[in-house]
């Protein structure tokens, strides 16, 4: 999950990098990327990773060596890809000396049987630097901005502390999250869309889906044919604008019709990707069902999760989404995707007919 070095020419304005929803995030990404991001050439402190602006991450990771000093703790992190330095910051309430000393005493004997704010101060600090102090082999999650010190990258911490995972359930959380993070986010170039107004911000595909969404959502259908659609796309075709210049010779393209074949095709193909068509069974006669419309879907689904629920495997937590779509490719139709699942779902616990237990998993009382 390696970004290509970036162009400084491609480095977009420094006034368009708050459009960037990652820019004002704590981006999880692997130490080995935080070291090879690329510094803008505009402003110091700033990092691109695939176009997006970075300036904070978010890193968990093995402690592989320490050093203290009076005000910071210098800690190497390795989160399996790399090793990054982290400076983290002491508070003045874990640099203040433990002094149990006759004062400590007085204050204890005056709050005998009651509230002594000195002890819970004492037991504060402790508790902090517990946290705070970490030994090598020791698990630490860093949060802050990127630095650069010595022609070294490292992370200014602004939250750091020790993490207790005897079993390594948060370490196979982060590494089950974070690549879905690469995948949805951090992968995809950040790219801005040329300033439109109106209809003309729209492209024609994307209107074409809107309408198709418009129009079953309207007319309540259940199943339809593309031919049974078709019509409505009709306008979008015929209102295309010309682009070639009137001293060019016109130049042989598709047809009208071909035109309306291809963007319903891709227009349905979208529909299916989100979930909100699908076809129950892949044949040469085309028939897409409309997943919020069918009657038959959501009563499959809640039968599997009526069913499984009883199952002493999933008495306590409820059906996992993946279990409950693999059950329902057995059982109802394979071109089933996960997206039009979760739209079922949505809608059966909207009506209080299934109860979500926890995120993606699912029961029936």
């Amino acid at each position: 999950m390696q970004a290509d070095k970036m162009d400084p020419a491609e480095e977009p304005p420094s006034m368009l990098w708050g459009l960037d929803p990652i820019f004002s995030a704590f981006a999880r990404l692997y130490v080995k990327d935080i070291l090879q991001m690329t510094e803008s050439t505009q402003v110091p402190g700033i990092y691109f990773y695939n176009l997006h602006p970075i300036y904070k991450v978010d890193v968990l990771g093995t402690v592989v060596y320490k050093r203290e000093r009076e005000d910071f703790f210098c800690y190497g992190v390795d989160d399996g890809t790399g090793v990054i330095n982290c400076l983290c910051w002491k508070t003045d309430l874990m640099k203040e000396e433990c002094h149990p000393t006759t004062s400590g005493g007085k204050h204890s004997d005056g709050a005998r049987g009651g509230f002594n704010p000195v002890a819970e101060l004492e037991k504060l600090r402790r508790a902090q630097q517990s946290r705070c102090h970490l030994e090598i082999g020791e698990l630490l999650r860093v949060r802050g901005p990127v630095k650069t010190s010595r022609q070294q990258r490292e992370i200014m911490a602004s939250t750091f502390y020790k993490v207790n995972d005897p079993v390594m359930a948060v370490q196979i959380a982060w590494m089950m999250e974070v690549p879905q993070l690469y995948r949805l986010c951090y992968d995809k170039p950040f790219q801005l869309q040329p300033k439109e107004t109106g209809d003309a911000a729209i492209g024609p595909l994307n209107k074409a889906t809107n309408i198709l969404r418009d129009f079953l959502k309207q007319k309540s259908v259940t199943s339809f044919r593309p031919y049974d659609v078709q019509e409505l796309l009709q306008p979008l075709i015929s209102c295309q604008p010309q682009t070639a210049s009137a001293d060019q010779e016109p130049v042989a393209g598709p047809s009208a019709c071909q035109q309306l074949r291809q963007l319903l095709k891709e227009a349905l193909q979208i529909l299916q990707d989100n979930g909100t068509v699908y076809r129950k069974v892949k044949s040469q006669d085309e028939v897409y069902h409309v997943t919020a419309h069918d009657k038959d879907l959501l009563i499959a689904v809640k039968d599997i999760i009526r069913e499984d629920s009883k199952r002493e495997k999933y008495a306590e937590k409820g059906c996992h989404i993946m279990h409950i779509l693999s059950a329902v490719r057995q059982r109802y139709s394979l071109n089933v995707s996960k997206a039009a699942l979760e739209l079922v779902l949505k809608s059966l616990e909207c009506n209080s007919d299934i109860v979500s237990t926890s995120e993606n998993y699912y029961t029936m009382f």
